[in-house]
């Protein structure tokens, strides 16, 4: 393994999170050379030890260890497209957002140019960063994730998935889609309230502890739908899960009912398909089937 002694690294890109990302390999000893497509950005990092490069090709030559942290797949192209000779020899590590098709994209491009890669999902805000509960996927090269784990571990919790470079995008994703439904979820429930004069402080005073206790029931579900027997005895019932007092009360509130009548909407087809008896984790037959 590599050490904060002897690593050089490059970081393209200065966003919020980019920034982060730098700001702690500097911290950490890093010799951290960074690029930004607008001026500005580099000044504090400069500040604290960094070296400012005047061009992307300026910060790959600089380091063997290249970070990209851009707005979004097309940037990464744009960036790195005209600099592939350049690359090539040294080692990407991708953390810009991608799907799990562009990540494998570009590791099969990283390949054809002779660069290591390494693809990263970041599952932390930038505040986060160094800090415990920050926590980073990462799937690609198996090499390159073992030799440059101390840096990775700088920024949170380093895990890894394989070689296949779309899987931390995938875990990413697959998380964040729990995240924001969960949001959703919540949101809906300060809509319902505020007609009777709830602050959606109050309310959500009360709906943290309610929501994370019902994490508890994760690991159920999952035993059940691993199963694939969804008959399992001591289940809540789809036709018991049916929503419609839920959907009827949201009206009564005058707000939408969109983000119930979704769930509602998954109940319905397994109970339509004559399962309404079976358990609440068949709504994942809905999901894993669309219409």
């Amino acid at each position: 393994m590599t050490t904060n002694d002897s690593v050089q690294v490059s970081v393209l890109g200065l966003g919020a999170m980019g920034g982060a990302l730098a700001g702690a390999l500097v911290k950490a000893g890093y010799a951290t050379t960074i690029w930004n497509r607008s001026a500005g950005k580099a000044d504090d990092l400069v500040a604290q030890g960094a070296k400012a490069a005047a061009t992307a090709g300026d910060a790959v030559g600089a380091s063997g260890l290249v970070i990209a942290c851009l707005l979004d797949h097309a940037s990464v192209h744009e960036v790195l497209d005209p600099l592939s000779e350049d690359l090539a020899g040294r080692t990407l590590i991708n953390v810009t957002t991608t799907s799990p098709a562009q990540s494998r994209e570009l590791a099969a491009w990283a390949a054809a140019a002779g660069v290591a890669y390494l693809d990263g999902g970041i599952m932390a805000v930038p505040h986060m960063i160094g800090q415990p509960g920050s926590s980073i996927l990462y799937s690609g090269s198996a090499d390159v994730f073992q030799q440059y784990k101390p840096l990775l571990d700088q920024w949170g919790t380093s895990t890894y998935f394989g070689e296949d470079a779309g899987l931390a995008s995938l875990y990413d994703l697959a998380l964040l889609a729990g995240m924001y439904v969960m949001f959703a979820g919540f949101v809906h429930g300060a809509a319902m309230v505020a007609p009777a004069g709830v602050t959606a402080r109050e309310f959500a005073g009360m709906a943290a502890p309610w929501l994370t206790a019902m994490t508890g029931g994760f690991q159920g579900f999952a035993a059940v739908i691993d199963g694939g027997d969804y008959t399992v005895e001591g289940q809540q019932s789809l036709e018991f899960s049916d929503l419609g007092h839920l959907l009827a009360a949201s009206s009564d509130q005058g707000i939408s009912t969109e983000v119930v009548a979704m769930v509602q909407r998954l109940i319905q087809r397994q109970i339509d398909a004559g399962h309404g008896r079976e358990g609440f984790a068949r709504i994942f037959e809905s999901i894993r089937q669309p219409v």
